[in-house]
């Protein structure tokens, strides 16, 4: 499956190359709100924290609406600007919701696990270990939040549930996303995360997701199969079929095949 998922991944990436570099620029510009609007209240910082955790929340808002807007695209489609601006509505419970799971996050990591190492004792040492690993559990179950939220389901404690369980059932292929993604957006740094950036990071989970999703269906068909033989070629050939196989020149020249 991971070799399919990369190729598909590719390729949509490819036929959609200045949708999502228009998404990630919008990313951009929102991300420079919580970062540059704060200096302008340098005289009066609580004004300017205040500033910072909205447009820290607006960004994961934003994420949200995106992650609905770039299902089309795994789902074989499209999507318009019309689109885009119009799931934002749909979007920012969810947005919010992670949002502020991400920065109790951050202070998880800045203030409560520096605090129990300050300890210099055995218990804190453990205590901080705990949380650490914890912290790394949720980070590879949630990844997948705004993918499930889009394709699974929309109560939002419903939507972290099933996060929890596809990492649980899933906890290589959810480690290998998490890779992939770091990978990805370290990469993206050198081309000022135009691309594949942060609308390619969720339009690969949102792949990966739907992919992995067809297990289940198929192991609902055959309740009686071994969960740790999955036939995937089976399951994707449907899949391969649709997504096919390009040359270089089909790539450059798509209108010379």
């Amino acid at each position: 499956m991971g070799g399919f998922l990369l190729k598909k991944n590719f390729f949509d990436h490819w036929d959609n190359i200045f949708k999502i570099i228009f998404v990630n620029i919008g990313f951009i510009a929102s991300v420079a709100f919580p970062v540059f609007v704060p200096m302008l209240f340098e005289p009066v910082p609580l004004i300017g924290m205040a500033f910072m955790l909205i447009g820290f929340l607006w960004c994961f808002v934003y994420l949200s609406a995106a992650a609905l807007t770039l299902k089309a695209i795994s789902d074989y489609g499209s999507f318009g600007f019309a689109d885009f601006f119009g799931n934002f509505k749909a979007a920012w419970p969810a947005g919010l919701f992670l949002g502020g799971i991400a920065f109790a996050g951050h202070l998880v990591f800045t203030m409560v696990i520096p605090f129990y190492l300050s300890m210099y004792s055995l218990v804190g040492l453990l205590l901080a270990a705990v949380i650490f690993w914890s912290m790394i559990v949720a980070l590879l179950s949630l990844q997948f939040f705004f993918a499930i939220r889009a394709r699974l389901d929309t109560s939002l404690l419903k939507v972290t549930k099933k996060c929890f369980i596809i990492f649980f059932d899933n906890p290589l292929f959810c480690i290998f996303t998490l890779i992939h993604n770091v990978v990805t957006l370290a990469l993206s740094a050198f081309v000022a995360f135009l691309v594949p950036g942060p609308a390619g990071i969720l339009l690969f989970l949102d792949q990966g997701l739907r992919l992995r999703l067809m297990k289940y269906d198929w192991l609902e068909a055959n309740p009686d199969a071994d969960r740790r033989k999955i036939p995937w070629e089976e399951i994707l050939f449907d899949e391969e079929e649709k997504t096919g196989t390009r040359s270089l020149r089909n790539f450059i020249f798509p209108w010379k095949d």
